[in-house]
């Protein structure tokens, strides 16, 4: 199926990937695709959700939140303006806890995979097979980032579409405006 895709689209499972690295995961979710798409503010599928106010920085504060994870976008300069010292509050954990407590838990050995290969989940690999259902129904061959953002919203039930329909959004509308985009795109 890669073979089929555009170079954005490829883009897309590129910065999936280090999405996940980024927030310490062993695998590629649809919210990591979702921040993917969302990476190439210069494609169109993005421009339809950063249009609506949804954009990066905003939707991985949302995947933060709905996995109940610290947002991955704090700021240390921002937290020490107003007294937060986060070096010290490391040297207290790690003085309580031990040397690396703050780190992500180590992989058990029998679940160990090749760094930087970590695998895509049911509902992403059903995405991105949806991705192509929405390229070959809107007459292409070859799967382009709003395709994939279009198989996200297929699928329904991934944290990409939860994000989205935490920030307001109505999926039935962005996969309709991110379809006319598409389109247009064609034209």
């Amino acid at each position: 199926m890669f073979e089929r895709f555009t170079e954005g689209a490829r883009r897309t499972v590129v910065l999936a990937r280090e999405e996940s690295r980024r927030l310490r995961h062993g695998f590629i979710g649809t919210e990591h695709l979702l921040l993917g798409v969302l990476g190439q503010p210069q494609d169109r599928a993005a421009a339809v959700l950063e249009g609506a106010g949804f954009d990066l920085v905003t939707a991985r504060g949302a995947v933060a939140r709905l996995l109940g994870a610290p947002h991955p976008d704090v700021d240390g300069a921002a937290l020490a303006s107003i007294g937060v010292d986060l070096d010290a509050i490391r040297e207290a954990v790690e003085a309580s806890f031990g040397a690396g407590a703050l780190d992500a838990a180590p992989v058990p050995a029998k679940r160990r995979r090749r760094i930087g290969a970590p695998r895509f989940t049911d509902r992403a690999k059903r995405a991105l097979s949806l991705g192509l259902e929405e390229a070959v129904r809107l007459g292409g061959g070859r799967i382009e980032a709003g395709h994939i953002l279009l198989g996200l919203l297929r699928e329904g039930g991934g944290v990409a579409v939860l994000a989205i329909r935490e920030y307001g959004l109505d999926p039935a509308a962005v996969q309709q405006a991110v379809a006319r985009a598409l389109a247009a795109e064609a034209a």
